[in-house]
């Protein structure tokens, strides 16, 4: 439900003592205990760590420390903050006992102890221990000298965590050298927090029972909340109930919500690169539960415009609106004429553009569907613990300790979890990794475009280009790409009067330049010249000629129109000869004026330049990724 936030970026969260887990609500169901709150740092979208993330963590625990006692046979749970990749607190036992953090150089998980986490383990430990002396002060964050160590306890390489003792105090630090020349190193060891131990205990044994059973008063408030708000939507309504059902654990959430509600169809997009797990997931699922799916199949959609788009990116997402919104845009006006109200598993706390969800929204991509979010405020915890008190059947992808699960490719995962990938599914891994080879040698990209998953973003954010820096590689902000708009003259005045511009624009013919003049009709009046191969077009802001060769000229009363009118018509260039054949835009269209034949065609008769078409096409949306200035 909301969170409970503090100054400075940090999250009140509760824990039971007696119980041993997470409170989510005020008090522990199973013990009527007043649970005890602890900090954890923002959004605070805390998630239950499976059996994956257990065993990477016991075998971390026991590698550096030579224990895994703190969170044998214990629940624990994750919540993911700010990092170059897999970032994750690790929670147990009431406190933030340690990081888990995926380093994408060396290609493995790194555990960071955390104070409380050192003050559990220090009883039990028999390796990476250190005893210092003869230093006073405050010592946190301090670099401490060889000579000043007292006791070494265990071999340790540089890097790793360490536990630190000085008297009756306790902390953890970090290796700066390994164990064999930490007594002769100038900078021996790093203390990150030293102090009096705050008398934390370790929680009794619990599991995910206890985790339900200690929460279930607040899960079915939780459940109440959800399902009233769909009741009270749909009562007056007439259309057809569906649920959007990916395979994941929040779309299974939204569904058990929604069984309170009504009996809804499944609605399922298989993108053609889904974890073949995931599509016999869904499909036995429906069958299981005798509830009705209608799948929608993109097919090869995606590897047949791969080579045009290049690899999709966190900010190049082309690929959803080719693979499943085109798809499910036929599904819904083929099985649902009359509109479908599809119930939707979106998070606020998923991602920065989830965060203002609503509860209602129209799709602007789907003509027809109105879409509900009933569990938009939950936290991952939240949908966890509704899925096991439903006792409802779940992705067992999730057990390898993915915290998404969709694509398999998918730009949007982590480089953590592309390493998972590789060791569960070598063979779809191997396919992808050899297309990304070849794409960085064709654009003359460096070998670590790919093995620090830089191919992720088309342009660069901050942390990747000081990560970049950080190696000593050169990663383009835009990677090279087949279209390029080079500009022959900026908008400037023109000795007839008005202002005009001209460029040449660089894209691969995929069709034949007539299609320039279907695209351009969305705009305005066009005239088309086969034999000549222009395209001119007249708005009631300017003229445009298009030239099969690549040349854009534009003239206009004024700067401004100039430039706007220069910017249609080039995406209507790039609209013509890269569409999809997805259908979106002729969806959109309020008075049916866009068929589909191997492209776009329009009915200039019809088509009045609303506009509506350009908005909602995947070539024009992501205009600014493509093409390149010069």
């Amino acid at each position: 439900m909301a969170q409970e936030n503090i100054s400075h970026g940090k999250v009140i969260k509760r824990w039971c003592d007696r119980c041993g887990t997470l409170i989510m609500g005020e008090t522990c169901v199973s013990c009527s205990s007043p649970p005890r709150e602890f900090i954890i740092n923002s959004p605070g979208d805390i998630r239950p760590c499976m059996d994956g993330g257990h065993s990477s963590l016991t075998s971390l625990f026991r590698k550096h420390f030579g224990t895994s006692s703190i969170i044998d046979g214990r629940m624990v749970f994750f919540n993911k903050i700010p990092g170059d990749d897999r970032t994750d607190e690790v929670i147990a036992n009431g406190a933030v006992i340690a990081v888990l953090r995926y380093d994408i150089e060396r290609k493995c998980l790194a555990l960071e102890l955390r104070q409380a986490g050192a003050e559990l383990l220090a009883p039990e430990a028999d390796k990476n221990i250190i005893t210092i002396g003869n230093v006073t002060g405050h010592l946190k964050g301090k670099n401490i000298p060889g000579k000043d160590i007292v006791s070494v306890t265990g071999d340790f390489n540089e890097g790793d965590p360490l536990i630190i003792k000085k008297g009756r105090k306790i902390g953890h630090g970090i290796a700066l050298t390994d164990s064999e020349n930490i007594r002769e190193a100038e900078k021996a060891v790093k203390v990150r927090d030293l102090a009096v131990p705050s008398g934390t205990v370790l929680s009794p044994a619990s599991d995910r029972r206890t985790f339900v059973n200690a929460n279930i008063l607040y899960l079915k408030e939780m459940e109440s909340a959800a399902a009233g708000e769909i009741r009270s939507f749909v009562k007056k309504r007439k259309e057809k109930v569906t649920v959007s059902f990916s395979g994941g654990k929040d779309s299974l959430a939204a569904l058990g919500v929604t069984m309170n509600v009504t009996e809804p169809e499944l609605l399922f997009v298989n993108t053609g690169i889904e974890f073949p797990e995931t599509v016999n997931y869904v499909r036995e699922f429906s069958r299981s539960m005798k509830l009705k799916l209608h799948e929608a199949d993109a097919g090869t959609a995606f590897r047949d415009n791969v080579d045009t788009f290049g690899p999709p990116a966190k900010d190049f997402r082309w690929c959803c609106k080719v693979c499943k919104l085109a798809p499910a845009a036929e599904l819904i006006e083929k099985k649902f004429p009359k509109g479908t109200i599809t119930v939707e598993g979106n998070r606020a706390l998923e991602s920065f553009s989830r965060s203002r969800t609503e509860f209602v929204s129209d799709n602007p991509f789907v003509p027809g569907q109105i879409t509900l979010n009933p569990i938009r405020k939950w936290t991952a915890a939240d949908v966890w613990a509704y899925i096991w008190m439903k006792r409802l059947s779940y992705n067992r992808l999730y057990e390898n300790d993915m915290e998404r699960i969709g694509c398999y490719l998918c730009a949007s995962c982590l480089a953590g979890e592309w390493d998972i990938t590789e060791r569960t599914h070598p063979e779809m891994h191997k396919e992808w990794d050899s297309y990304l080879r070849e794409y960085a040698s064709e654009h003359g990209l460096p070998n670590e475009y790919v093995d620090m998953g830089f191919w992720r973003w088309k342009v660069l954010p901050p942390k990747m280009i000081r990560l970049a820096e950080d190696i000593n590689v050169k990663i383009s902000p835009k990677a090279p790409g087949k279209m390029s708009v080079r500009m022959l003259k900026g908008a400037s005045p023109c000795a007839a009067g008005g202002f005009s511009m001209e460029a040449v624009v660089s894209i691969p013919r995929s069709r034949d330049f007539s299609c320039v003049a279907d695209a351009l009709r969305t705009i305005g009046d066009v005239k088309y010249s086969d034999e000549f191969e222009i395209a001119l077009l007249r708005t009631k802001k300017g003229t445009a000629k298009l030239f099969g060769g690549g040349q854009v000229s534009v003239t206009s009363g004024n700067a401004a129109d100039a430039e706007q009118l220069f910017e249609r018509s080039v995406k209507a260039l790039l609209r013509s000869q890269l569409c999809t054949s997805c259908g979106i835009c002729m969806k959109k269209c309020p008075r049916k004026a866009i068929e589909i034949k191997d492209g776009l065609t329009v009915n200039p008769r019809r088509c009045d330049s609303c506009g509506k078409c350009e908005r909602s096409c995947m070539v024009i949306h992501y205009y600014d990724k493509m093409m390149r200035s010069g």
